[in-house]
């Protein structure tokens, strides 16, 4: 999933190309697998080292939007800013999930507060975009019964759309996206993603005692859409702000951010769709509706 150039002049408007799939494929291909194998040795090892995991995750992030939003490397506002996500993280771990949740709202303020002059609504809701994924996941990792199974369906749609979007783009091309924001996204690399997390989410049922196949399909489609709004929400952050990356931390893939865009908003839906179905039982309920 390619990342918008730095220049604010805009591409051509026609038809993406198709038949190639980028000269940063290996590097994209090697980073990616090693950090698929970390993510779910973490995830399966148990609780705590999966929130140790989003924890680190979650504060790298919030590095990162500093250094996108405000242009620096460490500051008081970035400071701020990891200790509501340490907070928080800290909170729903507890099962303080309430808690959790207002510790966000307070260091999003203080955040808004320390920035004022410098992007101090953006500085904010970056408090949003690293601490609500956090809470989301570490929330439904929490059941003992279903939160394992719960976690690795969201990442597996989220992993089956990014891939399948960059593929089926970069094979297809065709219509832009939304070429102002991000010029390689297309509506086929979209179609292609929407189709395989479909067919991803009817294949995982069958590993999950009491799920619906065609629910979880569903599911896995709409996923892909809410995974797409997040990349593309990320690219116009990073387009707003000049920046083509949010750091060079990862090989072919730039920043953290740029990796986890789409799972930021999936698992916040996620976690919301699964609260209005059960809110005592959210993993259950998210495999089982």
């Amino acid at each position: 999933m390619a990342d918008p150039p730095k220049s604010d002049s805009l591409p051509p408007q026609g038809p993406a190309p198709r038949g190639r799939v980028g000269k940063d494929l290996l590097p994209r291909l090697i980073s990616g697998v090693v950090m698929a194998g970390v993510a779910l040795g973490l995830t399966w090892a148990g609780f705590l080292p999966f929130a140790a995991m989003i924890l680190l995750v979650s504060c790298i992030v919030a590095w990162e939007w500093g250094r996108v939003v405000r242009g620096v490397e460490f500051d008081a506002t970035m400071a701020a800013h990891v200790a509501a996500v340490v907070a928080a993280v800290a909170l729903v771990t507890m099962d303080l999930v309430g808690l959790a949740l207002l510790a966000l709202l307070i260091g999003a303020i203080l955040v808004a507060l320390l920035a004022m002059g410098h992007h101090a609504a953006v500085s904010a809701l970056g408090v949003a975009f690293a601490g609500l994924p956090a809470v989301a996941l570490i929330w439904l990792r929490a059941d003992p019964n279903f939160g394992l199974l719960a976690v690795l369906y969201v990442m597996v749609i989220v992993v089956v759309t990014d891939t399948a979007a960059y593929f089926s783009g970069r094979l297809i091309g065709g219509p832009r996206l939304w070429p102002r924001i991000s010029p390689n996204k297309t509506w086929a690399g979209l179609a292609g993603a929407v189709i395989a997390s479909a067919v991803a989410g009817f294949l995982y049922a069958q590993a999950v005692t009491g799920a619906h196949p065609e629910r979880l399909a569903l599911l896995g489609g709409i996923v892909a859409v809410v995974a797409q709004a997040g990349d593309l929400a990320e690219s116009a952050l990073k387009r707003r702000f000049g920046a083509k990356d949010a750091s060079n931390i990862i090989p072919g893939h730039g920043g953290v951010m740029d990796r986890i865009d789409g799972l930021v908003t999936a698992s916040v839906f996620a976690a919301i769709f699964a609260a209005i179905i059960n809110v005592m039982e959210p993993a259950r309920a998210l495999l089982q509706w």
